[in-house]
C-alpha cells in the first residue's frame, strides 16, 4: 500500500491541534479528518474517531501494525512541516500553491 496524496489544513486556534489532514492510498482509498497534534514528545497523528455514548472516543480507522502507523505518521507530518514552512515564509496567505 502506497500513500499517493497527503493534504494538510492548518488549524487556526494555535493550541495543541496543529492541523487536520487527508491521506489517499493507491489513488483509490481516502481517509479524512486525521489530526496533527503537538504532544510532549513532538508531533503525532491522531486517527479519525467518534465519541461513544459513554463519553469515550473510538478510532473509526486505524493501522493494524507499527510499520503502517509509521508510514502514515511520516507522510502526514512531513507534509505538515512543508505547509508550516510555506506559511511561515508567507504569513499573509500569499502562497498560491503548496505543491
Amino acid at each position: 500500500m502506497e500513500i499517493t496524496e497527503v493534504k494538510v489544513f492548518p488549524a487556526k486556534d494555535g493550541g495543541r491541534l496543529k492541523a487536520y489532514a487527508t491521506i489517499v492510498f493507491d489513488n483509490c482509498f481516502i481517509i479524512r479528518d486525521l489530526k496533527i497534534i503537538e504532544g510532549n514528545k513532538g508531533l503525532f497523528v491522531s486517527m479519525p474517531s467518534r465519541k461513544r455514548k459513554d463519553g469515550t472516543f473510538r478510532d473509526i480507522v486505524h493501522p493494524l501494525n507499527s510499520e503502517m502507523r509509521r508510514l502514515i505518521e511520516d507522510g502526514v507530518v512531513n507534509e505538515y512541516n512543508k505547509v508550516a514552512e510555506l506559511e511561515e515564509n508567507h504569513p499573509t496567505g500569499e502562497v498560491e500553491n503548496y505543491e
